[in-house]
């Protein structure tokens, strides 16, 4: 057994006990990274190659290998480094992850042609193990063996186990579903305990983290807050700081953090883009002053990304050229406000995932995000992003912790390149305005009609289509617009809201009729997947 080193990220240090994610592509890596978090356990990311001083100085109470989309019966797949076997701690195979560690071990994997398995199923527990003990769903009439509903997505099979592991459960095709080796601590399953179709899911998660892993429950927000806090104290001592502030609960939290670590020594710069919503940095900074008492910079700077944004219809390079302008913004506000030493950003974990800059191997760039990258190279100032390891869950915690009105803390979140994206294809202020206008009025009368929490995203989107339509007798050819409004509980998966149809009628009516330009409206019914919440 190999004795792991003590060095701790200052980030992480509020607990001794972590657990490792090696991903090799996982639709579902991020929400298995937040599975483990929700136990009061820490987790990272790193990829399947991860060195080992990676793992040294992550220092591991045990591994999960995610799930993937390669195939070990490739002539090359992604595998496990052969010293993680050797490391003495647990490790936790999922889908891809237990395919490969049967290869490596010395099993056998076989591609399917048939009896591939994607969506729900049904597994029987046939030998006990610490991972599955006492779990059940329902018992098999004929064997009296437990049966566990899951989510399978796998075209491949282990169906030679290695030696010393034992066939713990079986899917319908009598395959190998759950394998254990339980002297090395070593187990696999051949399904997806981190979606919530998996019923049982968190409880093998937790079995796994804080029995087999022996972890406690020291992830914990107030222990976030104070070592968060401490780690700013540490890095930015008496030096001064500006913090780019959108209002978001992202930005604002890491404002409080920042006051809390270094009290006035830090500044708020809020950059009007001109792709906001209705009167959005009035409402901030009213709320702001009655609260808090910010120091806010307000630059206004509408024209010079509009004009950058002409005949750009890509929604990749719109972020692009937005996360640009917001460097050389803040570039020329940090020449204003000399001495600056930091810039800190309200960056969070998913913008890191989602951006492709994590630690894995996978850089799958779902999209960019104007504040992930683009202001590392800033002059001569530190870069500094206090809560980059958080998810959005977590912020919110930190916020309702830190007495953020549960009001702000649960309003919608809105994406950093703005209306750009909820514009599709060029965008021009006509269309922002007519934007605004319209996702105000939706949102007023969510919130007219109680609907506004019952639901966890809603906005509008302008299609640059036109459409017949007719208003006091005459013929109009105007735009269209659409309503998206989605439930979810990770954002990972969504479902569109069945919202009531005299509420939409409303809204449709008061729209065509207080909004210039609009013929139209219609109302997104697509689920995530296969769509995306936002457009673009």
């Amino acid at each position: 057994m190999v004795a792991l080193s003590n060095k701790i990220d200052h980030n992480i240090k509020c607990s001794d006990h972590r657990i490792l994610v090696i991903d090799f592509g996982s639709q579902y890596t991020q929400l298995l990274l937040r599975r483990i978090r929700e136990l009061g356990v820490y987790s990272e990311l790193f990829s399947w190659n991860i060195s080992e001083s990676q793992i040294y100085s992550f220092n591991p109470s045990g591994i999960i290998l995610s799930g993937g989309p390669h195939s070990v019966a490739d002539l090359h797949f992604p595998s496990i480094p052969e010293f993680v076997f050797q490391l003495g701690i647990p490790i936790f195979g999922i889908c891809y992850g237990m395919q490969v560690m049967s290869k490596q071990l010395g099993g056998e994997v076989k591609h399917l042609t048939t009896q591939r398995e994607f969506g729900r199923t049904r597994i029987t527990l046939v030998t006990e193990s610490i991972l599955t003990s006492d779990m059940c769903d329902y018992v098999d009439d004929i064997t009296g063996h437990s049966v566990l509903d899951v989510w399978m997505s796998h075209g491949d099979i282990v169906t030679t186990i290695p030696q010393d592991f034992t066939v713990i459960g079986i899917n319908k095709y009598q395959q190998v579903a759950v394998m254990a080796n339980e002297d090395r601590r070593l187990y696999g399953v051949q399904f997806h305990p981190e979606v919530t179709h998996t019923k049982k899911g968190k409880n093998i998660l937790e079995r796994f983290v804080m029995r087999i892993c022996s972890c406690k429950s020291s992830w914990k927000i107030a222990n976030i807050i104070d070592n968060i806090v401490m780690d700013i104290r540490m890095k930015v001592g008496n030096d001064k700081v500006i913090l780019g502030f959108s209002g978001g609960i992202d930005s604002l939290v890491t404002a409080l953090l920042l006051r809390r670590a270094v009290g006035c020594q830090f500044i708020c710069i809020f950059v009007d883009n001109g792709l906001l919503l209705h009167r959005e940095f009035d409402r901030i900074k009213d709320f702001c002053d009655k609260n808090y008492d910010l120091k806010i910079i307000y630059v206004s700077k509408e024209q010079l990304f509009l004009d950058a944004l002409i005949g750009i219809i890509d929604p990749e390079e719109k972020r692009k050229i937005i996360g640009k302008i917001f460097t050389e913004v803040f570039e020329e506000q940090i020449r204003n406000l000399v001495p600056i030493k930091w810039l800190v950003q309200g960056t969070i974990y998913s913008d890191i995932i989602e951006s492709g800059m994590s630690l894995s191997y996978f850089k799958n760039v779902i999209k960019s995000h104007h504040n992930v990258g683009c202001f590392s190279g800033i002059m001569n100032v530190k870069l500094l992003e206090p809560i980059r390891n958080l998810f959005k869950d977590e912020v919110r915690s930190i916020g309702l912790e830190l007495g953020i009105p549960r009001s702000i803390v649960y309003r919608y979140p809105f994406p950093g390149p703005g209306l750009a994206i909820r514009i599709l294809g060029e965008v021009k202020r006509e269309y922002c305005d007519i934007l605004r206008k319209v996702d105000f009025i939706f949102i007023e009368e969510l919130k007219r009609d109680n609907l506004y929490y019952n639901i966890s995203q809603a906005f509008a989107v302008f299609l640059p289509i036109h459409s017949v339509g007719i208003q006091g007798d005459l013929r109009k050819y105007e735009w269209v617009v659409s309503l998206r409004a989605v439930e979810t509980i990770d954002f990972m998966t969504a479902r569109w809201a069945y919202l009531p149809y005299e509420f939409l009628n409303k809204v449709s009516n008061r729209i065509v009729n207080e909004v210039e330009g609009i013929s139209r409206v219609v109302y997104d019914i697509s689920s995530k997947p296969p769509a995306t919440i936002e457009w673009e």
